[in-house]
């Protein structure tokens, strides 16, 4: 008898085991059955290029490289799934400080195949050898990553900034450095998230430019804005956790040709500037309505919690026929034009 209730508590023992273990663990970390929830991370690293001043019938131009990365971690720290894009934003102007119309600005995974790695690149140490395309390196920069800390990957840039190891070996042999600072910073501001192993994560660009010439009164200027999404999304196109940040490049020249800007000055995100943005001193209501406006990280913030669980065709819908914010969105606080924002995440999310 006393056999067979001790084989009763134990199945009564294991069933309320099981159901504990349902679908919602203790610790609060779990979106989907027992999957863990993982930490979402998006760091941006950007500089200004050296300048060349225009000079009679051969323009000026100065180069903008904004190196992105977004990371999901798990409880160890280990990159569970990481994603890498790099813009080169050009910027061209005349002896008489005049701006040079830019091109649409891409980013290296954007142009593709027609960045010409392949066929024009060379390894930097003069070894023989195929040399992959951008993107092929960054995927493998990506492969390489996964299941490893940032220490561990950070083991494979030299200390001129190329690679070694596992790194190389996977194809990955250009300079990493601008790269891996942005992981740096997507590992350091990685956040719980409602993402799991099981979503896929991406990150895209929406970037703007806009030209000024010079006058006697002010310099020219090439400005880059753009605007980084990174989203993860599960098997149904929904989005289970995002981080969106943006930044403005800005190129000066003035009446002769000259460049004025600062090449070494740090190029910080609206993130990164937190309250030092300045939205809530001194932004206003683009309606012109009454009320406190939130700073521009406060706005993001409810900007990526209203991507959470629509796909990228419900995106849209968060604007009005302006741009704004509206409806939730707008009663959460984010008033601001949000159509980069909404054209990033798409991508993102597509």
């Amino acid at each position: 008898m006393k056999k067979f209730l001790a084989v009763i508590l134990a199945a009564l023992m294991l069933f309320t085991l099981a159901a504990c273990g349902g679908n919602n663990a203790t610790d609060g970390n779990a979106t989907d059955g027992n999957a863990a929830a993982l930490k979402l991370g998006l760091g941006i690293s950007a500089s200004y290029g050296e300048a060349k001043n225009a000079d009679g019938d051969t323009n000026g131009s100065a180069k903008t490289e904004i190196n992105a990365v977004a990371v999901l971690l798990d409880a160890e720290g280990k990159i569970a799934d990481i994603a890498i894009d790099v813009l080169d934003a050009e910027a061209a102007w005349t002896s008489a400080g005049k701006a040079v119309a830019s091109t649409e600005a891409k980013t290296k995974y954007e142009i593709g195949a027609d960045y010409n790695m392949a066929a024009y690149g060379k390894k930097h140490d003069g070894s023989d050898g195929k040399v992959l395309e951008w993107f092929e390196q960054a995927d493998a920069f990506e492969e390489t990553a996964k299941g490893k800390t940032l220490d561990e990957v950070k083991a494979f840039m030299t200390a001129d900034t190329y690679t070694t190891g596992d790194l190389a070996a996977a194809g990955c042999t250009i300079s990493v450095g601008g790269i891996m600072k942005a992981l740096e910073k997507a590992v350091a501001n990685a956040a719980d998230s409602k993402a799991t192993a099981a979503d896929k994560l991406n990150l895209a660009f929406a970037t703007t430019v806009e030209n000024a010439d010079a006058t006697e009164e002010k310099n020219g200027s090439v400005a880059i804005d753009a605007t980084i999404v990174a989203a993860a999304v599960n098997t149904e196109g929904k989005v289970a956790a995002a981080k969106t940040d943006a930044l403005t490049a800005e190129i000066t020249f003035d009446t002769k040709g000259v460049a004025t800007y600062d090449a070494a000055a740090e190029i910080k995100t609206k993130l990164e500037l937190g309250d030092s943005y300045n939205m809530a001193a001194y932004g206003k209501k683009h309606d012109g309505s009454d009320g406190k406006v939130l700073e521009w990280y406060a706005q993001a913030a409810a900007f990526d919690a209203a991507l959470e669980g629509k796909t990228a065709a419900d995106f849209s819908a968060l604007a009005d026929a302006e741009g704004y914010g509206t409806g939730d969105l707008a009663a959460a606080g984010c008033t601001i034009g949000i159509s980069d924002m909404i054209k990033a995440a798409q991508a993102a999310a597509a």
